[in-house]
């Protein structure tokens, strides 16, 4: 019998989101012009996103024995995400502060309780992981938790998918545990130590990586869409034609649709547009995980409906 679960193993956040006209410079005070607390985190919002499109999805992580998580809990919940084994911690719940323009946005996160999710407290959850379908994490916990998570579902045949966000250098040993890794333009410049200029180069470095690490390499490249390296050449899948509302969470949005689509068997032809789709809705409302789009929003916008 197929394991279609999705287990993501990552991070649970407030965020305090600043709407403001634009980014203010270094030094600067401007005026904003709304203010919202709502839940995030990567790995919530890509639970979130799982959810959204009917997967059966659990949250493994950790809160703060706060409002601020039980609020989180309560709406992954709602979502349909499990939430069984997000530990309640004595740490304060981690926060994100986002200032969010019409266009763009900048993060500074501060961990908290996510900290404390670490590889002994991993330990007991490990059969988990090992009967999921799919395996899907990031880099916003210890990172020796996230690669002992791979490590786990490496050994028991779940697809693995590391989104490398934040952007940080990781061990090669690491990203051999990863079928699918899902950075952006930036995170895979810091992945490979240098700037990348143009499509040429972008095609010869995601070939390479291919060869090298053996998984696939999948770059989520903002209103470009996406670009992977198959079948001897590069593939660019374009995004959406959207009216942007709010930017928050769009990377967050393809990883959840990706794991969605391998969780159901899905070839990576169909899989990357549906994902990329789903990440272009995800920018036209306010909000990470409400942004998030359910899957026949989807699949009517991908039929021309």
């Amino acid at each position: 019998m197929k394991r279609t679960r999705i287990v993501v193993v990552g991070s649970l956040n407030m965020d305090l989101v600043v709407s403001a006209h634009r980014i203010p410079e270094i030094g600067e005070t401007i005026s904003g012009h709304d203010f919202h607390t709502i839940p995030g985190g990567k790995g919530a919002n890509q639970a979130v996103g799982c959810a959204k499109l009917g997967a059966d999805v659990a949250m493994l992580g950790a809160v703060g024995n706060d409002s601020y998580g039980k609020a989180i809990v309560e709406s992954l919940l709602s979502y349909g995400v499990a939430t069984d084994n997000i530990a309640i911690l004595a740490d304060n719940t981690g926060i994100a502060s986002i200032i969010h323009t019409s266009t763009d946005n900048c993060i500074i996160v501060v961990p908290g309780a996510n900290a404390a999710f670490d590889t002994e407290r991993l330990a007991a959850l490990e059969p988990q992981i090992a009967r999921a379908g799919v395996l899907l994490v990031q880099l916003e916990i210890d990172i020796k938790t996230v690669e002992r998570a791979l490590e786990v579902a490496k050994s028991n045949g779940v697809t693995t998918i590391l989104n490398p966000a934040p952007a940080v250098s990781l061990p090669e040993r690491m990203l051999r545990l990863a079928d699918f890794v899902t950075p952006n333009e930036t995170e895979l410049e810091v992945l490979c130590g240098h700037k990348i200029s143009g499509e040429a180069e972008l095609e010869q470095v995601l070939a390479g990586w291919n060869e090298r690490y053996g998984g696939q390499l999948i770059v989520t490249r903002g209103a470009a869409g996406c670009s992977y390296y198959s079948e001897g050449r590069l593939h660019t899948v374009p995004a959406l034609s959207v009216e942007v509302v709010d930017t928050t969470g769009a990377g967050d949005a393809f990883n959840g649709a990706l794991a969605h689509c391998l969780a159901q068997g899905w070839p990576m032809e169909k899989a990357v547009p549906f994902a990329v789709a789903t990440s272009s809705l995800s920018v036209t409302r306010f909000g990470a995980q409400a942004g998030m789009p359910r899957l026949q929003e989807v699949l009517e916008r991908l039929s021309g409906s």
